[in-house]
């Protein structure tokens, strides 16, 4: 059993790192101790490594956006569910392409292999919502729908935000058709 103050130095790590990696990808383990409000032994018996930091701070953000979907789909349609959640997603990895900087490329992979069950999941149920209420088509993959997104956080990137337009686009795609 982890202790609570245990608990609540390891969230202050995460949340200081995330804040501070996105701020600057080369901050120093140092300066997101201090930022946490913890000495550096502290932030090394939790993350013995930056690498290991990081991809912590990753899987956090991941297990936050996918667990949203449930409520998401509680308060609106699915496919505005999906818009929304999508929206998140695309912030995320945008926020990852800036943590990634320092990552190794077996990271980088540990990092995807990690994230894309739990992400496939979370696409799968908002799809599913959607072809059970008839809004989303029938033939909806969640493995088109990621690879499809995946350009969103590029224009995202760009000086002015492409991403909701060519969201729009491709939800527009998913929109189950009246039948004539």
């Amino acid at each position: 059993m982890v202790r609570s103050d245990a608990r609540e130095n390891r969230a202050r790590i995460l949340t200081a790192a995330r804040e501070a990696l996105t701020e600057n990808g080369s901050t120093s383990m140092n300066q997101i101790a201090q930022r946490a409000g913890v000495g550096p032994g502290t932030l090394y018996r939790n993350f013995p490594t930056r690498e290991a930091l990081v991809l912590a701070v990753y899987q956090d953000e991941v297990t936050r956006i996918t667990g949203t979907v449930p409520d998401l789909l509680a308060e609106m349609p699915p496919l505005e569910a999906l818009r929304t959640w999508t929206l998140d997603l695309v912030e995320a990895m945008r926020r990852k392409h800036g943590l990634g900087e320092a990552l190794s490329p077996s990271a980088h992979q540990a990092m995807s292999e990690q994230s894309y069950g739990p992400v496939i999941t979370a696409i799968t149920e908002l799809l599913d919502a959607g072809k059970k209420d008839a809004s989303i088509r029938a033939d909806a993959d969640p493995g088109d729908f990621l690879q499809l997104t995946g350009a969103l956080w590029r224009a995202a990137a760009a000086p002015v935000d492409r991403a909701p337009h060519m969201l729009a686009l491709v939800l527009d795609g998913l929109r189950a058709q009246p039948r004539h």
